[in-house]
Order: structure tokens, then sequence, then C-alpha cells
């Protein structure tokens, strides 16, 4: 994704770095002294005289912004996120994955539909897409910067920030459809709680109860939908400065932005480990849509108790005309 944001970059064009910040200033607010920062600091504002604006061009807040982004979310966001990769890393290394207690039966059982998977795809990949152009824009300067040079990364940057511009309304529209799709499958149970005590079964002790969806996987559509929600409130906030947003209003959507998207990608780590190497299993199920009746049985026993009673009430239901809820989960014939 790196290496197509680079290429993308080197087509938009280059009249930014023509840019002349001093001569900027100079022309919008007059004489740029001593006297005009003091007044600032005082609390003075300057206003853009061109075109009949009343715009104040510097103030105080705007370096209040500054300093917490510079010094609270940029370092705070790297401690999170590498604090959370080292976490998985040094329990993959002590734990191992979770693997499956008894051996594969064979029998498949369907658990997420083509409809299903392509949503959590497209999710995925506006997801991943906005983690890297917004990571890029926090801290890239301090690496392609450096290595490229001033020309390459102007251009770079540039793309970046078109690319998380566009994209961000469109995960905003995904995300709220997926929300929607899962919501009745996410809704908290008592056992649930027992979930969590067992540590969802992780540390190699007794399995606990779980439905179609777990206490993990719970944990994470609500996460979505409270963080997820804020960073989509912000980002429309930023993405469309056409309400009447004043500076102030734009920069504190920055920080929250910034705070709940951070949030959002250290706890995607674990979800995405979980599902990958993790847990032995459960990448096939959002791969293929099936997944065996070992694997239900261990991580999902109550889904998989309520879809067998489903099956021995009605052996000739047709699963293509099942509702679409946990128990229209049918196994596949072999």
């Amino acid at each position: 994704m790196f290496l197509c944001l680079m290429l993308a970059s080197l087509w938009l064009a280059p009249q930014a770095l023509a840019a002349n910040p001093d001569g900027e200033i100079g022309q919008a607010v007059g004489t740029v002294d001593a006297d005009t920062w003091r007044q600032v600091k005082n609390g003075g504002n300057s206003i853009d005289s061109r075109h009949d604006s009343n715009y104040s061009l510097i103030n105080q807040s705007g370096e209040t912004w500054r300093q917490i982004r510079n010094r609270w979310i940029s370092p705070g966001g790297l401690i999170a996120l590498g604090g959370m990769l080292a976490v998985l890393v040094i329990f993959y290394l002590l734990v191992g994955r979770n693997n499956l207690d008894h051996p594969r039966s064979g029998k498949l059982m369907l658990r997420w539909t083509a409809l299903e998977r392509a949503m959590h795809w497209t999710l995925a990949t506006l997801f991943l897409t906005l983690a890297i152009t917004g990571i890029n824009l926090l801290w890239g300067k301090f690496v392609f910067r450096n290595v490229f040079g001033d020309v390459f990364w102007a251009n770079m940057i540039m793309a970046t920030k078109v690319i998380h511009n566009y994209v961000g309304p469109l995960f905003s529209i995904m995300l709220i459809l997926v929300l929607a799709k899962w919501l009745k499958l996410n809704l908290p149970k008592k056992h649930d709680l027992d979930w969590f005590r067992q540590g969802g079964g992780m540390m190699k002790g007794k399995h606990p109860d779980a439905g179609f969806a777990n206490g993990g996987e719970k944990a994470w559509y609500w996460i979505l939908a409270t963080v997820g929600l804020v960073v989509i409130a912000s980002g429309l906030v930023l993405d469309f400065p056409i309400f009447g947003q004043t500076r102030d209003n734009m920069q504190w959507a920055n920080v929250f932005h910034g705070i709940a998207s951070l949030m959002l990608i250290a706890v995607s780590f674990g979800h995405i480990y979980i599902g990958t190497a993790g847990t032995e299993g459960a990448f096939e199920g959002m791969k293929t849509g099936y997944v065996d009746e070992t694997w239900a049985k261990q991580h999902h026993n109550l889904w998989y108790d309520e879809v067998k009673q489903a099956e021995a009430a009605d052996p000739a239901a047709d699963p293509a005309t099942a509702p679409d809820d946990s128990l229209a989960r049918q196994q596949r014939p072999n």
C-alpha cells in the first residue's frame, strides 16, 4: 500500500512545492515582526483583509492544538500501537496459537454468506487504507521526508491526504451498513461475562460458552459502534468544512479524530491477530464462509447446538431460504 501511495503521488501536480510560507503570510497579514507575534500572544488576531474576509489567520488556539498533537497524540499513539504489537508478539511466543483440541471432522458448517464476506472485506480494505494513510499523515514525515527528500515527501503527503479524504466517507457508509447488519447477533448475553472471565479460552483452559458471536467479537463490534462513530463524526467535520465550522471546531475535531482513530487501530491489531495467526481455523471461515464442526463446537458451542437443533426439527429445510440469523447457518452437504 505504501508503494502504491508513493507511485500515485508522483502523478500529482508539484505546485505545492512552490509555496512560500513567508511570502504568503506577508501578503495576508502585512508586516510580520515581533510586534505581530506579541499581539497574537496577548490574544490579538490577524485578519485576512483580502476578499472582504473576517477570517482570523493567526490565533493562540492553533498553538494549543499543535502542542496537543505533537506532545500527546503523536507519542501516545506510537506507544499504544507499538505496545499492542509487542503484547501480541509476546503472547504468541509464550502461549502460541489456539489450536483445535480434537481432529477436524471434515463436516463443514456455513458461517458467513457471500454477501457478509463481501461486506467484511470491503470494510476491512477501507479501514486499512485509512489506517495506513492516517499513520502516514501523523508520522510519515519523520521517515519518508528524511529518506527521500522534500520533493518526494510533498507529493506523497498530498496524495495521502486526497486518498484519506475520499475514502473516509466510503468507510463511514460501509461501517454503518455493517453495524446494522450484525446488530442482532452482537447483543450482549449473560454468558459473555463468563467468556471474558475465562479469557476466551486463549490460555489453553476450558473453552467458555459462546453463541454465534463470542464475547470478544461483541466487544469489537461495540468498539466500532462507539469509537468508530466518533471517528466518522469528527472525520466528516474535517472533510466537509462548509457548515460553518470555526477554526477551533476543526482543531478539536482533529484531536478527537486522532485519538479515536489510534484507539481503533490498536484494538484492530488484536482482532486481526485472533482472526489469523492466533486461532486455528478462524481465517478459513471468513475466507470460504465455512467452518469445520470441530471448530464450531469448540469456539461457538451454543451456536453449534442451535444449528443442530434446527436441523433436527426440520431436516428438509433449505438453507438458501432460511432467515438471516444465527439459526440460518446450516451444515453444507458433503
